[in-house]
């Protein structure tokens, strides 16, 4: 059994990887409870096994979503599926469909970039964005691809941005040309 993974300075309970469960067996079947991508490459099959693992792993997210850099939704968590997670009470999301998430982040991510340009910042790695009833996290990619999260308002944010860096950090170098098409192609098919 693997130990409990904790980040530095988190003071929310330890996230504990699933069993069974690691992006190199993302092309056998997974795990009963996620999906299944039929006809899409191992890498594709990686990154979706890599957001349901965000997804399920870490208290709070609500869904997430990963735009290219013209704004289309390349890959998306089901807001549904995780609604039997979440309290009666807590927020559901964006309305409408991931889309509406996926055109959140995008527009997001282009007025911070504009900001920064302004500003003379440089890039732009991370944004938050933190309401009463919610939080919304923005996190560059690669090439101009974004990772927007929505998350609950009492989400440990530190564990929150954590997750995202490893996600980015094991997404970011697979993205490329071949793979945004093919993502972009799934996710018109599965409309």
């Amino acid at each position: 059994m693997t130990a409990p993974m904790r980040t530095p300075g988190s003071s929310a309970k330890p996230v504990r990887p699933r069993t069974g469960a690691d992006p190199a067996s993302a092309t056998a079947e997974p795990p009963s409870g996620e999906p299944v991508a039929y006809g899409l490459s191992s890498e594709a099959k990686n990154l979706h096994w890599l957001l349901t693992n965000l997804v399920e792993e870490v208290p709070g997210i609500l869904s997430v979503a990963v735009v290219s850099s013209d704004g289309l939704l390349l890959l998306s968590s089901d807001p549904v599926r995780n609604a039997e997670r979440r309290p009666a009470t807590s927020p559901t999301g964006p309305r409408g469909s991931s889309a509406d998430l996926a055109t959140i982040v995008s527009g997001l991510g282009s007025l911070t970039l504009g900001a920064a340009r302004l500003m003379d910042g440089g890039s732009v790695k991370q944004t938050v964005v933190a309401m009463a009833e919610g939080s919304l996290f923005v996190m560059a990619v690669s090439d101009g691809s974004l990772l927007g999260v929505h998350a609950t308002p009492d989400c440990d944010m530190t564990v929150v941005a954590y997750h995202m860096a490893l996600f980015v950090g094991r997404a970011g170098h697979v993205l490329t040309p071949e793979l945004r098409s093919e993502l972009r192609q799934s996710m018109e098919n599965a409309c």
